[in-house]
């Protein structure tokens, strides 16, 4: 049994549809969610006054379980991709996942 990953981004509005084109490419087998979420950070780098004073920073986020043999592919092309464009991601490892 491969190890499985949930992988999530979290991405600057204005690359929305580029991510989640890139992501189709990989033909995940149980797809990607995607959502609008509210960031929030220490640092006001690159944030509007708004969000200055509110705190909060808009993203979607996106979420996939990705295989082991995938997860170095995935990780290097985004970051070939984005580099640079301030997606934050994060990778965990997912112990029991299914349907109900």
């Amino acid at each position: 049994m491969s190890k499985e990953y949930l992988v999530t981004l979290n991405v600057p509005p204005a690359l929305d549809e580029m991510v989640a084109d890139c992501l189709l490419v990989f033909e995940f087998e149980q797809g990607f969610s995607s959502l609008p979420v509210s960031a929030h950070h220490h640092e006001n780098k690159g944030l509007s006054i708004a969000e200055q004073v509110t705190g909060r920073q808009k993203k979607i986020q996106f979420q996939m379980y990705v295989n082991g043999e995938d997860l170095a592919k995935l990780l290097l092309d985004l970051n070939e991709n984005f580099s640079g464009s301030g997606i934050q991601y994060w990778v965990m490892p997912v112990l029991q996942n299914g349907v109900f």
